[in-house]
């Protein structure tokens, strides 16, 4: 791996925890070392604007919310890869639709790597999909990994 992350290839991929997202990570980290690249690991979270139709409660502060979206992000990575990764990560939460969260973070990347939760078809069209606008919104080329079959539904 390049010692110099700013002439590093860099790949960006979407973390949620989810398996097809875990599939992704595995898959951005093993091209990261074929390519001798770096993987920003990226995971996009929102601030709920009401719960059931009530306000948060007035104690819940953003800082809350986006030091458990680290958290999580850093367990995904060591569940995936382990305590060794073979490449460079650089995980990275913050805050806003995940569409475009990934976009932002994909601006300059080489490669923007996300998961597909498996709705496809109909179900897609009418629900829109994470995975879509980034295909058809990106700047660079964007790989979709599908997670393990038995988890497809």
């Amino acid at each position: 791996m390049s010692n110099n992350a700013t002439s590093a290839l860099r790949i960006v991929v979407g973390v949620d925890g989810s398996e097809p997202s875990k599939a992704a990570l595995r898959w951005a980290a093993d091209q990261a070392e074929l390519m001798d690249g770096v993987v920003d690991a990226i995971f996009a979270w929102e601030f709920p604007t009401s719960w059931y139709g009530l306000a948060p409660p007035a104690d819940t502060e953003p800082a809350d919310y986006q030091e458990q979206a680290r958290k999580l992000l850093d367990r995904v990575i060591d569940e995936v890869l382990g305590p060794e990764q073979p490449v460079e990560i650089r995980p990275r939460s913050a805050q806003g639709h995940p569409a475009a969260v990934l976009l932002d973070a994909a601006a300059g990347a080489r490669l923007l790597v996300v998961g597909n939760r498996g709705h496809g078809g109909f179900a897609e069209a009418l629900l829109g999909s994470v995975s879509q606008h980034c295909v058809q919104h990106a700047s660079c080329p964007v790989v979709v990994v599908r997670g393990p079959r038995h988890h497809q539904k």
